[in-house]
């Protein structure tokens, strides 16, 4: 697929063209992600690795961030601030992450222009790139900034202490709708400035709010396990993550990325009829 993206003639634009109550701007948006995300699906899997493992590393200097801040100020608002970094360096590096690949690769597939397997094996190896890069960096950072150990031991037991209940379920779920949120906005517009405001706010809500997102929270988790927690370890950890990941997934694919489908039928089918033909 082209890597320009071009709305003068797609079958999504045609779609709305055709249809009396319908949006440009929607059109524009579901082209943008399917142009944009097909690639990222075709992806073979040392690439995918790579460049899921760089998220890792990018996330992690945000989780660093997070706890210094809230070390030095006592405030996890102002942490969530300082954590998106992360986010920041995501967006114009172009890594991935992988809750931020909940809407696009759906619409992708929806789209005709992947196959389920494909979605999946993205889904599989951002996720195992983003741990594998997120916990070599977390353990730099902890040997780096052992005066942190304390913080970082309180920030991530935090999370396995929460248990796995609906509250910690609700807390994943909030997160996933976030971060998929924010995929939607980011997609749904050309403009740096606004992808940056949507990136920020976006990471102040997840990390300030201390929501439970799959990825941010075992960067920090695993920062904990680095500086020696007394009460958990890796097993608690997997619990807690697939806990969480089937709360991300509720949230991120379940809700948004559903309604967004629902919104945009037209455009879809319009994409699957052409695809096929």
């Amino acid at each position: 697929m082209a890597a320009q993206h071009d709305t003068a003639d797609t079958p999504a634009k045609r779609a709305a063209d055709e249809d009396p109550g319908g949006d440009p701007r929607v059109a524009d948006a579901f082209d943008r992600m399917v142009t944009e995300g097909a690639p990222r699906l075709h992806r073979r899997p040392p690439e995918l690795l790579a460049t899921a493992a760089v998220a890792g590393f990018e996330v992690s200097i945000g989780v660093l961030a997070l706890i210094a801040v809230t070390d030095a100020t006592g405030s996890q608002l102002l942490g969530g601030l300082a954590f998106s970094f992360g986010f920041i360096a995501l967006l114009l590096g172009h890594s991935e992450l992988f809750t931020e690949g909940f809407l696009v690769p759906v619409a992708v597939v929806a789209a005709g222009e992947a196959t389920v397997w494909q979605m999946l094996r993205f889904w599989i190896g951002a996720a195992v790139g983003n741990l594998a890069g997120g916990w070599v960096l977390t353990w730099i950072a902890m040997e780096a900034y052992p005066q942190l150990h304390h913080a970082a031991i309180t920030s991530g037991a935090y999370f396995i202490d929460n248990g796995i209940n609906i509250r910690s379920l609700c807390l994943a779920v909030l997160a996933g709708a976030v971060i998929t949120l924010m995929t939607r906005m980011t997609t749904g517009t050309e403009s740096m400035p606004a992808r940056l405001i949507a990136v920020i706010a976006s990471a102040f809500v997840l990390a300030g709010l201390k929501m439970s997102h799959s990825i941010l929270e075992s960067l920090l988790i695993f920062c904990s396990l680095h500086s020696g927690a007394p009460t958990f370890g890796y097993a608690d950890w997997a619990g807690w993550f697939a806990w969480t990941v089937l709360g991300n997934m509720i949230g991120g694919v379940g809700l948004v990325t559903a309604l967004r489908l629902v919104r945009s039928r037209r455009l879809v089918q319009r994409h699957r009829r052409e695809a096929a033909s």
